[in-house]
């Protein structure tokens, strides 16, 4: 097992042991064992259907053969020849009908790997841009990171319920009133701290990664800057509805979660672009602003 995957090990281990004790606080030792069944057949679940399941939260589309909008067919196309570069077997291909430019990546292997762009991004990006994106992507892919992810937010989705139903059921448990509350507000901060250390540190991975894999460092940190700009500007109604997925993203969907803190599930925009324009070599401010190319869509 490689440094990086012993690491993710470890961090997903010690997420499925918080969620026991949290089941022991709630119910005693049979509290404790049924929290592991319940991890562990999630982490199952997640591991078999993270794609659909996450593809579904966000109500994405697959462009297939048929697709007769020349925008998403060349975007798809884009997607196969990044895949191919990267040797990476073809993933399949979404758009999700959302004005704010994003992008993420799901699948449990890069033989079931699937990549998808909101109509924002396809519409705001022009198309080296829009490649610098699913580029980063693919690296995701490449990297294995995708199952990591996705199994990260299924963990901390059921932290964030299990600590609800503590307080719900309030001193009816081992923990007390007073230790109920304490679970129902320290619970989730603790899952956000596992994305946020599983998550940003992967961006910055994806980042290099997806650059070497397009050639052209300043096509996604251009992208990156257009895509921050415009997501603090735009709701994400389907990532709202679903937080612990925010951290799959290019950039964080959450409308005004901005701020590169102990608890941002994504590195600061500017330090990206900044490491991007170091590998570019490139000292010229990214290019923005109203004369910039716009997307196939704009």
């Amino acid at each position: 097992m490689t440094a990086n995957g012993l690491r993710t090990f470890m961090l997903l281990a010690g997420m499925t042991a918080f969620f026991m004790g949290i089941g022991y606080l709630l119910g005693g030792p049979a509290g404790a064992m049924l929290a592991l069944v319940v991890a562990a057949g999630m982490n199952l679940f997640a591991w078999w259907n993270s794609a659909d399941m996450v593809l579904r939260m966000h109500g994405a589309r697959e462009i297939t053969p048929s697709e007769t909008h020349p925008a998403l067919r060349q975007y798809a196309l884009d997607v196969q020849h990044l895949a191919q570069r990267a040797d990476l077997p073809p993933p399949r291909v979404f758009v999700i009908e959302t004005d704010q430019p994003n992008a993420f990546a799901t699948g449990r292997d890069p033989s079931h790997a699937a990549v998808a762009a909101t109509t924002g991004l396809l519409a705001r990006l022009n198309r080296e841009e829009v490649q610098g994106v699913m580029a980063h992507e693919l690296a995701h892919v490449k990297n294995r990171d995708t199952l990591t992810m996705t199994v990260t937010a299924t963990l901390a989705g059921a932290i964030g319920m299990l600590a609800n139903f503590a307080l719900f059921f309030g001193g009816n448990n081992r923990a007390g009133l007073i230790g109920s509350i304490a679970l129902a507000i320290f619970a989730p901060m603790a899952a956000m701290l596992v994305q946020s250390a599983i998550s940003r540190a992967r961006e910055y991975e994806a980042d290099r990664i997806g650059a070497q894999i397009m050639g052209k460092p300043m096509a996604l940190a251009s992208a990156l800057e257009k895509i921050e700009r415009s997501a603090r500007q735009t709701l994400n109604p389907a990532a709202e509805r679903n937080p612990a997925t925010a951290h799959m993203f290019i950039i964080n969907p959450l409308n005004g979660r901005n701020m590169d803190n102990l608890f941002s599930t994504h590195p600061d925009t500017a330090n990206r672009i900044a490491k991007l324009r170091e590998m570019a070599g490139a000292a010229a401010p990214v290019q923005s602003g109203p004369w910039a190319p716009r997307g196939p869509w704009g």
